[in-house]
């Protein structure tokens, strides 16, 4: 009996370490189409379960736990998803820190349409393709809508997308458009600014809706709880065809292999939360010399204040390192914001003065940068006033006031010496 709950134990831990995700597709046939993308997963310790999008036994969760931590949606033609599955159920599976990755086309219908909008990403029209004349691939079929994209319209984050290349991406698929000011979606990658999204079958008779730089190819948000989502405007992007394929630009540049896998599987690894993630070991605060912390601070001490930090490389917690981790001490405002100095241990630390102003403050983290989970910390403290044995007796500043009271005192004597001491002359009567 002992044996066989060990190994339910270990069985449990075994389970609880692996990710559940399910891919959803239009046909079946997206296996073999997208296999190294869903071996890739599989390579990577993903539990990977294929279904239809419209299958009727379709469900997230079970008993109120989610089934599946990773949700990818291969299906752009579907009009309406199986079993218990729906935008609502995604959008609220989003908010159970569930991770989303969704890639449309040009005929995307209107469910995925639909579902994009709830994270802030708006598809062009159906039948919109992107179009470069000057940046395309030369197996193009005439209509220049096989993009080879610049890698330099990648986002600068190397936790993304891998290492930069030179090697040109290539897509096939419409446009994207998100808000310039929501701070939670992140361009991927950037159409060239020589490109626009129209139906490349029709004439172009007014100005198309998105255009340039100002059109996204893939965008992502990562939401407050750290949920992330990708959505791709080209199922193909993820297709072994494509990441298998040579790219040649009409300026005669060969390359033998596009740079779609590359990035491919990087931002698998960061939509999934397998890179780029971070977290919170051990917080420590205490007075310069100490170890341990005081019940409340004084004003005007000296205090040290260290946080470990660790992320999540490959599978396993390693220590952090970065040299802009900011620490705030918190009164309603920051009174001190100071840069901590990084080890080598993950530890961060600063030293510094408790401001001349008592009340309850914080120990402040908050670190934000693109590619990386949120990070916040926050550790309440009291700080107290001086008591009355703790005050100088005598001050400098105050030094012309002291010397307004003595040189008072020594008047009032120096007057009452005077006043009692000094006896007037009787004037003498004159004989009659």
């Amino acid at each position: 009996m002992f044996r066989l709950a060990v190994l339910a134990v270990l069985l449990a831990l075994t389970q609880a370490q692996k990710q559940n995700t399910l891919v959803l597709v239009d046909t079946l046939a997206t296996r073999e189409t997208h296999s190294i993308f869903l071996k890739s997963l599989q390579e990577r310790g993903h539990e990977v379960t294929v279904k239809a999008a419209d299958d009727p036994s379709l469900q997230l969760s079970r008993f109120g736990e989610y089934i599946y931590q990773n949700l990818v949606i291969l299906a752009p033609g579907v009009e309406e998803f199986g079993g218990a599955l729906s935008v609502e159920a995604i959008v609220e599976f989003i908010d159970g820190s569930g991770n989303v990755l969704v890639a449309g086309s040009r005929e995307a219908a209107d469910l995925i349409r639909e579902l994009v909008t709830e994270v802030g990403v708006e598809m062009d029209e159906e039948g919109a393709a992107v179009i470069d004349h000057l940046h395309y691939d030369a197996n193009d079929d005439g209509q220049h809508t096989l993009i080879a994209a610049p890698n330099t319209g990648l986002i600068d984050s190397e936790v993304m997308v891998g290492s930069n290349s030179q090697v040109p991406l290539l897509y096939r698929g419409t446009g994207l458009i998100t808000d310039a000011d929501n701070p939670l979606v992140l361009p991927v990658l950037r159409a060239p600014s020589t490109a626009y999204c129209y139906n490349p079958t029709q004439s172009i008779t007014d100005y198309p809706h998105a255009t340039g730089q100002n059109m996204l190819l893939v965008a992502a948000l990562q939401a407050r709880n750290n949920a992330r989502v990708v959505v791709s405007g080209s199922l193909e992007f993820f297709s072994d065809a494509f990441i298998m394929a040579s790219v040649q630009t009409p300026q005669g540049k060969f390359y033998e292999r596009s740079g779609n896998g590359k990035v491919v599987e990087a931002l698998s690894r960061w939509v999934f939360r397998e890179e780029g993630v971070l977290r919170v070991v051990s917080i420590e605060h205490h007075l310069q010399g100490d170890s341990q912390p005081p019940v409340a601070y004084t004003i005007k001490e000296d205090v040290e204040y260290k946080i470990m930090v660790e992320r999540l490389v490959n599978g396993s917690w390693k220590p952090f390192m970065a040299d802009d981790v900011q620490m705030e001490f918190v009164r309603i405002d920051p009174f001190i914001r100071l840069t901590m100095t990084p080890s080598t241990e993950g530890v961060f630390s600063v030293k510094f003065t408790v401001p001349d102003v008592y009340g309850v403050y914080q120990f402040k983290v908050e670190y934000n940068r693109v590619g990386f989970t949120r990070l916040f910390s926050s550790t309440q403290v009291s700080v107290r006033p001086f008591t009355h044995r703790e005050y100088e007796r005598f001050i400098e500043c105050a030094y012309p006031y002291y010397a307004s009271a003595f040189s008072m005192m020594f008047g009032v004597w120096l007057f009452s010496m005077v006043f009692l001491h000094h006896k007037e002359p009787i004037p003498k009567r004159k004989a009659e």
